[in-house]
């Protein structure tokens, strides 16, 4: 569980901004699709231990909750028998009841140990979650950031063309390059406000999936994720 808890953490800790510059100089979505993968990989391994550790916690109370019942029942049978006059009973029920309660406690420390590493499970589930919401997010984004790096490498090759073309002597030949340069110059032009705009929004998108994670942890922790989900 501690291993697992551990990848989780390094996923999270992953930082977004340094996958996306690795897969524009690698000018490849490789890096991201593999972050991707094997978050979604932890995000189940995850679910599945907090499904396990969850169906433990609610052993424990059950059991806990029955030995609890059962010293109620000692305690009010140990009162009756000394108003009886029945010490003989009245010992026997209250040494059943203090091996009861021994186990009890020994219960009541698991529950508590169960619970916690519930919870973390139940957090890091959470915050994975917003992470993995946030990198998808962006994969369209970069992958066009990618095409148009892409663009412009083709664009700069053809104007090394045309400037080959353009000390050829001929001016008609000439006069034609330059007609086509100044196309490209437009065309790079629009590729560069483009680019421009989907870095901000790169930005924004990323700085809001950190923001949400931090607004569901705290609603969490004030329990209004839960009355709210219990009200729709």
């Amino acid at each position: 569980m501690a291993s697992l808890l551990d990848k989780v953490q390094t996923l999270i800790k992953a930082n977004l901004h340094a996958l996306v510059d690795s897969a524009l100089q690698a000018n490849s979505m490789a890096v991201i699709d593999q972050y991707i993968r094997d978050v979604e990989n932890n995000l189940d391994a995850l679910e599945d231990a907090a499904a396990t550790v969850g169906g433990q916690v609610k052993t424990l109370q059950r059991k806990r909750d029955d030995y609890v019942k059962q010293q109620q029942e000692l305690d009010h049978n140990i009162d009756l028998f000394l108003g009886q006059g029945k010490e003989d009973l009245a010992r026997a029920a209250q040494s059943k009841l203090n091996s009861i309660k021994s186990t009890a406690e020994t219960y009541a420390a698991q529950l508590d140990r169960e619970q916690k590493e519930y919870q973390s499970l139940l957090d890091a589930r959470l915050k994975l979650q917003a992470k993995l919401s946030t990198i998808k997010q962006q994969r369209e984004e970069m992958s066009a950031l990618l095409d148009l790096a892409r663009a412009k490498e083709i664009t700069n090759k053809t104007i090394k063309s045309l400037d080959d073309l353009s000390g050829a002597g001929d001016t008609d030949v000439a006069r034609m390059a330059e007609s086509i340069r100044t196309r490209l110059d437009k065309a790079s032009a629009e590729s560069e406000i483009s680019a421009s705009g989907l870095d901000q929004q790169m930005d924004e998108t990323l700085g809001r999936g950190e923001l949400d994670a931090q607004l569901e942890e705290r609603k969490r922790r004030l329990g209004l994720s839960q009355s709210q989900s219990q009200g729709n």
